[in-house]
């Protein structure tokens, strides 16, 4: 079981999306690989991934891409155990240039409250270093909203 279960009210989804972006944060990919189903499907940009075996190896390649990633998420909206969220990151590559990258997910959870479907939409934005507003995880009781631009 990983609480909060479905089916979600405002507060319950806002915990979920609040727990996923406290492990996204870790960078530890088995960590995070254990909140999706044993057989979850994504979609990420245009990779397609199934398992978590595959979505561990994904997030490990992505964060040893992305340096120093940090990752705000946000509630868009939610159904019976479905979630909208939409969210910003911030890292940088190995040349040592920043980006911000927007996104949409889509989430669909089982009865135990892991995830079995994931859809990421995401786009890249380069900034200079001295643009950045993410700095890490969010402080405790943190709950702002970032600015779309």
């Amino acid at each position: 079981m990983r609480p909060p279960l479905p089916p979600f009210t405002r507060e319950t989804a806002a915990a979920k999306v609040q727990a996923a972006e406290d492990a996204w944060n870790t960078r530890d990919p088995a960590r995070v690989a254990l909140a999706y189903t044993e057989d979850s499907v994504w979609r990420n940009r245009d990779v397609f991934v199934t398992g978590r075996a595959e979505i561990e190896a994904f997030l490990a390649t992505k964060w040893q891409r992305e340096l120093d990633y940090a990752l705000r998420k946000s509630l868009w909206t939610f159904g019976d155990n479905l979630i909208a969220v939409r969210f910003q990151y911030e890292c940088h590559d190995a040349a040592g240039l920043w980006w911000r990258s927007y996104g949409n997910e889509l989430w669909e959870f089982d009865a135990e409250g892991l995830m079995s479907r994931r859809e990421a939409s995401i786009n890249d934005l380069r900034i200079e270093e001295s643009d950045r507003r993410i700095f890490g995880p969010r402080a405790a009781g943190d709950r702002t909203e970032l600015p779309l631009r």
